[in-house]
């Protein structure tokens, strides 16, 4: 029984039955499935990289247009699937990076002495009512 994959990981496996080479390379040590899948979906099929390994570049490379309209349906269909409680979740706390960030960012620009100066300047407003 196979569980619903991602289209990209069906993709994946399709390539390493394709190219036993892979196989070895696991098998061997020198690299692991999770390298070799960033390196597949971040370079492509049509790297150089596979070539040292050993596979063969396929027969029939997809059209570009093919690739922007997968690359579109996948977000579609993620951005489908989401829940927008979770959305909100990761967009409150991208918000709070981005402050701290800022805020790092501000005490490198030299605004945090200001600030200080600030503090130093408010004295009580009411001084010459001391007896």
């Amino acid at each position: 029984m196979q569980k619903n994959l991602h289209p990209s990981v069906i993709k994946f496996k399709e390539f390493v039955k394709n190219n036993p080479a892979l196989i070895m390379e696991v098998r061997n040590g020198n690299s692991t499935w999770q390298e070799l899948y960033e390196d597949w979906y971040l370079l492509g099929e049509e790297d150089n990289r596979w070539e040292t390994i050993g596979v063969k570049p396929s027969p029939n490379p997809e059209k570009d247009d093919d690739k922007k309209t997968d690359w579109i349906s996948t977000i579609l269909g993620t951005v489908q699937k989401m829940d927008p409680n979770q959305i909100q979740h990761y967009i409150n706390s991208l918000s709070q990076a981005l402050g701290a960030i800022q805020g790092v960012i501000s005490q490198f620009q030299g605004s945090q002495p200001k600030q200080v100066n600030q503090k130093i300047e408010h004295k009580h407003p009411f001084s010459f009512r001391k007896d």
